[in-house]
Formats: structure tokens, C-alpha cells, sequence
């Protein structure tokens, strides 16, 4: 379908969101609303007007999205943008990003990304190096501190605050899970490896 049909094809709303000028626009829209459409109308817009595909970056949650998402944008802009814009989750943008710049942050280009088990089970490896959860106190097992401390990098929150909020249970025993989370990072980067967690973070 050429470009200008397809966007003609669109809502006074979506076409607003298309021809938006510079500088950020947020849209709150809905299931079945037509997002894909819209952000791909938006790049062959900006490739109309001049911005260099290579500039262009789509990001989405899901591997599925994504691909609709470029494969859309490529067939709207009859191919100019297929292999020059950046698309992807955000996760596997970032990996690109950190495989590409990584060594400012000391990463070798050749890390490796910790699955969610992984992550969990290597963090009760340190739970189990440090004694903890052995005695007859409650201690959060593997899952429950995989969850801390994604919640606490995630929202940028204090860990205090995090277990108070979400982790209730686990309020007393913030200075333990602290010393878990301090060896877990030291492991990561001595193996030279990042969890998902990382791939936003950094």
C-alpha cells in the first residue's frame, strides 16, 4: 500500500500523532487501536520529511511486536528503512547497544545474559555462600529476592522502601538481603555477566 494512502487510512488522532512535529509526544492508546499502524506511518512521515532512517529508533515489550513493527515501516516506505532503522524490545536494544559501547562500562563485548532462572539460581548461590536462610529464621527464597531486586533496580527505589511496599514479610531482614544483592552484582561482573535487569540498567 503507498505511503500516503495508508495514511490516509488513519484517524484524526493517529494522523496527529503521524505528522507530530519535533520534540516528545505521548499517546495513551489502547488494545486494537491501532499502534503498529500509527508508529509505522510516523517513520514513513519522519523518511518523508527528510530524517535519515538510520536515525530512527523503534522500540517495543514484545519480539513479535517488533518485527510488525519494522515489517510494517519497510513495507510502507517501500524498503527504504529494512536494515537502516533500529527496532527491537527494549531488552535486545540494549544488548545491542552494550555489545557495540559496552567496554566504557568495563563490559567485554563477549558478556553473557543470565535467563531469569539463571539469574535466580545464581543468587541462591549466594544466599547459600552466605549462610542465609539455614536457621530457623524465614529467609526469601531464590524467586522472592530475584523479584526484590528487580523491583529495586527497576523503580530506582531504595531497597528499604521496596520491602516495605512489596515485600512486607521481608521488611527485617533488609541488611541480609542488601548483602546478597552486593555479592550477587560482584558475581555478575566477575563472570562477566548481566541479567535482564542489567540490559535496561546499563
Amino acid at each position: 500500500m503507498p505511503p500516503g494512502r495508508e495514511i490516509d487510512e488513519l484517524n484524526p488522532e493517529q494522523r496527529r500523532a503521524v505528522e507530530h512535529g519535533d520534540g516528545p509526544l505521548l499517546v495513551v492508546a489502547g488494545a486494537g487501536t491501532g499502534k503498529t499502524r500509527t508508529l509505522a506511518c510516523r517513520v514513513a512521515h519522519l523518511v518523508r520529511v527528510g530524517v535519515p532512517a538510520e536515525r530512527i529508533l523503534l522500540l517495543t515489550f514484545t519480539r513479535r511486536a517488533a518485527r510488525q513493527m519494522l515489517a510494517r515501516a519497510s513495507r510502507i516506505t517501500d524498503g527504504e528503512v529494512e536494515g537502516r532503522a533500529w527496532g527491537g524490545t527494549f531488552h535486545a536494544v540494549g544488548n545491542r547497544l552494550l555489545r557495540r559501547y559496552g567496554r566504557a562500562l568495563g563490559l567485554p563485548p563477549s558478556f553473557t545474559v543470565l535467563d531469569q532462572a539463571d539469574a535466580a539460581d545464581l543468587i541462591d548461590l549466594v544466599r547459600s555462600d552466605l549462610g542465609l536462610g539455614r536457621g530457623e529464621a524465614r529467609f526469601p527464597r531464590k524467586d522472592t529476592l530475584a523479584a526484590i531486586h528487580s523491583r529495586t533496580v527497576n523503580a530506582g527505589m531504595p531497597l528499604v522502601q521496596v520491602l516495605r511496599e512489596h515485600f512486607p514479610w521481608c521488611a527485617d531482614a533488609a541488611e541480609p538481603v542488601r548483602d546478597v544483592f552486593r555479592n550477587y552484582v560482584r558475581r555478575k561482573r566477575e563472570q562477566g555477566v548481566l541479567d535482564y535487569d542489567d540490559l535496561l540498567l546499563f
